[in-house]
């Protein structure tokens, strides 16, 4: 039994310069026309939004525990980790092992930064399925994409072994990034108040220790949203959509990631137009060179006593410059 549940995605703007719940930004407009009707729509799906969903992102689990030279029988909270496939216009396109949270955001996000759409706009309806193995998000693309993604899914479904290996691949790992505009400065100290921001507000990696975060940090706001998934690549996905979806101006703040920064997190950064990314853990040299040529300003090994700047140090200044008219 299949339970659908309808989010419908708004068209990339300006934005505003602060949105309202620093933790849960607000969810996107309806368009101009109305939902399909019970039995109607594409597919005679029945009209999305009537059942709730059931998938929850931490379970609790029976556990033994050996400390302090002894057993101990209790319980610990673990974070779930579920099939989520993206589907267009009926088409599979990639399945991802994800925590089962803020969907709409992922679905947005990993269009984007994917290359699937380069606005939301693109994106006509979105429902998000649930099934006994897993979740889809079903999304159906405007024309002109739905056409280039036909034949996108066409050139992948070629002659070589799996369809997805060899040249075509091999250049989609590897693609040029956008260039990012310069965007907001940054003090040392923003860098850190920034830092100091994440724990508070992984309320899942809390209670699990296990799992990633990306957040968006603006000076005039602080944490704007914070997303969190078991996959590293996941949570960024979802920032980036929550922005998308909210109209956020991506360079008027910058990203923190919980995690290592792989060439992957550089690029989907890129795509969502962020220009300083701040994380945790160490960068690979390869994001390092990706993030010199999209002109990302990258922050890493950011902890209690300090950081180290990689590329484009110029957006990082002792003291905030004021703007003269």
């Amino acid at each position: 039994m299949e339970q659908g549940q309808n989010s419908w995605p708004s068209p990339l703007g300006h934005g505003r310069a602060c949105p309202g719940r620093p933790d849960n930004l607000a969810p996107c407009n309806p368009p101009p026309y109305p939902p399909p009707q019970a039995g109607e729509g594409r597919g005679g799906r029945d009209k999305p939004g009537d059942d709730a969903m059931s998938f929850v992102p931490v379970t609790r689990v029976a556990r033994r525990a050996w400390r302090a030279n002894d057993f101990s029988d209790g319980s610990r909270s673990i974070p779930e980790e579920t099939a989520i496939a993206f589907t267009y216009n009926g088409t599979s396109y990639a399945v991802m092992m994800a925590t089962p949270q803020d969907l709409e955001d992922f679905a947005c996000g990993f269009s984007l930064t994917e290359g699937i759409v380069s606005s939301l706009d693109e994106i006509e309806e979105l429902d998000i399925v649930e099934s006994a193995i897993g979740i889809e998000l079903r999304m159906w693309l405007a024309e002109p994409q739905s056409a280039a993604f036909g034949e996108r899914r066409r050139r992948l479904a070629g002659p070589t072994g799996c369809g997805l290996c060899g040249i075509e691949s091999l250049s989609e790992a590897c693609r040029p990034p956008p260039i990012v505009p310069d965007g907001q400065l940054f003090t040392p100290r923003d860098i850190m108040r920034a830092i100091e921001s994440i724990g508070p507000s992984q309320t899942l990696n809390r209670e699990t220790r296990a799992v990633h975060g990306a957040a968006f940090w603006q000076p005039a706001c602080g944490l704007v949203a914070m997303r969190e998934d078991v996959g590293r690549h996941n949570a960024l996905d979802k920032i980036g959509g929550a922005l998308a979806r909210d109209h956020v101006v991506g360079r008027s703040g910058m990203i923190l990631l919980t995690s290592r920064v792989s060439v992957e997190m550089v690029q989907k950064t890129a795509v969502i137009g962020v220009p300083v990314v701040v994380a945790i853990s160490a960068p690979t040299a390869l994001a390092v060179r990706t993030a010199e040529a999209a002109g990302i300003t990258l922050v890493a090994i950011a902890r209690g006593d300090g950081f180290e700047i990689f590329t484009h140090p110029r957006r990082i200044a002792k003291e905030r410059v004021a703007h003269v008219a």
